[in-house]
């Protein structure tokens, strides 16, 4: 369904906004946006427990951009969190109320994921080029770095260093000296020297700075006249004279330069120790700067999942390729499977449900590529702990349930509640497998599956079982493991 206005959610590590777009000829002209510092990161604590008081004014926010989107279709919203709650540990129990209060759902995407994205939004906001471009983006508790080519990133990485985490850690109380800036400029380098051999190989023409750190950055080069001969952007020398003016007054607070934001000073020093070790390990003179990033990106993204363009069916035909599926099986697989959610659904299946029962299909045997024993685990290991580009963690968690469900005992999805559909979408692929075990092209007879008050009903007939008994013992096999976790599945014969 296509929607003429759609919203991005970001809870950044430091901020969270919200960008309302009008969608015009598959461009996304901005309506409205809205920011709130939450400092969502400086709640981590050194247990990666999220504390209460960062989560309440979490919520604060969440609930005041939930105003803006009431009215607003589930469809055309997409909320994404990044770094803090990536890795806070209790984001299983912070999460529901967080989707309550904006009122959408909030996925938390991986660090890859997220600079995917940021390049999205990056590049739809640049001039249109034909070279490649370092997009770096510092955020509150981590940097992305992509290089990309118009719209398609190539190389992308997401290290764990921000302006949040980083002023906290070297420059508590906002203090700045030689030796602190020194210290933070270190090991950000030693972060960036895990990739800078491979990015400076891949090579590009233009570096380009995004999101608020840079734009921070760049406004205060650019009105202080800082920059050599007065170029736009961030340069090397630039951010020289910055950092010895900010040693030299002890703390960016005291910083008496045009362009220094009030919102943006606690997360300063931090921002710009990252970026100094960005230039300096990535020998980068120059840095132009663009507005879109993250939410611009996930704005397009969803454009793309309007048109059918849906990056997560890429990545599953990449992952089919990749794993050397067997493809004539898994589609087999997949018809049978949707054809018994249909007849499940009474004809009107949930789009969504189809979506994740479709690639699950696909991707239920990846895991043979690692080995054949216990293949399922594999497989879920996999779709678990991959970069997938365009499932958010709880997209993959989802996926990885339903491969890990479609053979063995049924115990091990005891986690999930009773009602959850995927329960339905496990029976589908488990009843599509058992009837395709010949792995042949031999074609299945009428066949009729229906839902009773326990589970399911499955009606084949009866000289089909007779001369199938392989398939017979496999079915009857299937009715017991259903039946150790409560539940019911009846095999009927018919004429």
């Amino acid at each position: 369904m296509m929607y003429e206005t759609v919203a991005a959610v970001d809870l950044g590590s430091n901020s969270f906004r919200l960008q309302v777009g009008r969608v015009v000829d598959d461009q996304i002209y901005p309506l409205d946006s809205l920011k709130e510092p939450v400092r969502l990161a400086t709640g981590l604590t050194a247990e990666k427990m999220l504390d209460a008081d960062a989560q309440a004014r979490a919520l604060v926010a969440l609930s005041r951009f939930g105003e803006r989107l009431r009215g607003l279709d589930s469809g055309a919203v997409r909320a994404v969190a990044t770094n803090t709650l990536r890795v806070a540990k209790n984001v299983a129990s912070f999460l529901p109320q967080a989707e309550e209060a904006l009122g959408f759902p909030i996925e938390v995407i991986a660090g890859r994921e997220e600079a995917r994205l940021i390049y999205l939004g990056a590049s739809h906001s640049l001039p249109t080029a034909g070279h490649k471009r370092l997009v770096i983006d510092i955020g509150g508790g981590s940097t992305e770095f992509v290089i990309g080519k118009r719209h398609e990133p190539q190389l992308m990485e997401s290290l764990y260093m921000g302006c949040v985490s980083f002023t906290m850690r070297y420059f508590p109380g906002g203090r700045v000296d030689k030796r602190r800036l020194r210290e933070a400029q270190v090991a950000a380098a030693k972060e960036i020297e895990l990739i800078a051999h491979d990015y400076q190989r891949f090579g590009w023409k233009e570096a380009v700075g995004s999101s608020g750190s840079a734009r921070a950055i760049a406004d205060i080069l650019e009105m202080n006249d800082m920059n050599p001969g007065g170029e736009p952007g961030i340069t090397r020398a630039g951010l020289e004279r910055l950092c010895s003016l900010m040693v030299k007054a002890g703390s960016a607070d005291a910083l008496e330069l045009r362009g220094v934001k009030g919102d943006r000073l606690p997360v300063l020093p931090g921002g710009i120790a990252i970026m100094s070790a960005v230039f300096e390990e990535l020998d980068i003179e120059r840095m132009t700067y663009a507005d879109g990033a993250l939410r611009l990106g996930v704005l397009y993204d969803l454009l793309g999942r309007f048109h059918h363009h849906d990056m997560r069916d890429a990545t599953v035909k990449h992952f089919r390729k990749r794993y050397q599926v067997e493809r004539d099986q898994v589609d087999r697989v997949e018809a049978t499977a949707l054809s018994a959610l249909t007849q499940l659904s009474d004809g009107a299946p949930d789009e969504s449900d189809l979506q994740y029962l479709s690639w699950a299909c696909r991707l239920h045997e990846i895991g043979i590529s690692v080995a054949h024993n216990a293949y399922h685990k594999h497989g879920a290991y996999i779709l678990t702990y991959a970069d997938m580009p365009g499932f958010s963690k709880k997209d993959q968690a989802r996926l990885a349930m339903l491969v890990l469900g479609h053979r063995g005992k049924l115990e091990k999805l005891g986690v999930l509640p009773p009602e959850d559909s995927i329960w339905r979408l496990v029976f589908c692929l488990r009843l599509a497998v058992s009837l395709h075990r010949t792995r042949d092209e031999r074609a299945l007879p009428a066949w009729r599956v229906s839902a009773t008050e326990r589970g399911y009903a499955l009606e084949l007939p009866d000289a089909w079982l007779a001369r199938n008994p392989w398939t017979a013992a496999a079915l009857g096999e299937e009715t017991v493991v259903w039946k150790q976790i409560g539940r019911e599945f009846l095999v009927r014969s018919g004429r």
